[in-house]
């Protein structure tokens, strides 16, 4: 089970970056990258990792993260400086969608880095205190700080200086309620997915010891 929730953390990461140059708007309330909506869920999978594998195996799982988002920049930068063929005319809208800013990347890698691991560490923390009772509120607490930390980071790397700091807070503020709003109504999904794990992780543990004896 946990190569399939690997899997699928690693999978929702890259087709964040994928899709995060498209900015969609909740009516005229926030401006928002389309990446939030599939980057929200990497949180959870994360705490499911560490409630039912522990710590070092959640602090492994994002290190994998990590490494796949960098080596997925360069190959995506070595397939942008091939030579297009004559019969492929979209360059330089292959370019556009695929090659973000630098700074961007910057942003994007280091607030990763720091809110995914932060994450991990609040999640272990609460369950050390609570055992297996209290999920929702380690979920919760540990998702939501390490948002707010996401969103932080992320917009002042990548955009301060380019825009007064009253727009940069409201975009922080305004991104920032629609990912706790998320995790929130994501808390139901760790719950199923702690089971499901549990319960093949048992499964699998059983037949092991038949095997053995």
């Amino acid at each position: 089970m946990l190569l399939y929730l690997n899997g699928l953390f690693v999978g929702l990461l890259i087709l964040a970056n994928i899709v995060a140059v498209k900015l969609f708007s909740i009516g005229h309330l926030a401006v928002l990258p389309a990446a939030v909506v599939i980057y929200i869920f990497t949180y959870p999978i994360v705490d499911v990792i560490v409630e039912v594998y522990g710590k070092e195996t959640g602090r492994k799982t994002v290190q994998a993260g990590l490494i796949t988002q960098v080596l997925a920049l360069i190959f995506i930068f070595i397939t942008i400086q091939l030579p297009a063929a004559p019969v492929f005319g979209h360059q330089s809208e292959f370019k556009t969608i695929l090659g973000g800013s630098f700074r961007v990347i910057v942003a994007s890698l280091a607030s990763y880095a720091v809110s995914q691991n932060l994450d991990v560490f609040v999640f272990n923390k609460l369950k050390k205190k609570h055992g297996t009772k209290k999920l929702w509120l380690r979920n919760n607490a540990s998702t939501m700080l390490s948002q707010l930390v996401d969103t932080t980071i992320f917009i002042a790397i990548a955009f301060m200086g380019t825009m007064p700091l009253a727009v940069l807070v409201t975009l922080i503020f305004t991104q920032y309620v629609f990912k706790f709003l998320a995790s929130i109504v994501a808390t139901p999904i760790v719950y199923l997915l702690v089971s499901v794990t549990r319960k093949q992780e048992s499964k699998n543990n059983a037949q092991g010891s038949s095997a053995v004896s």
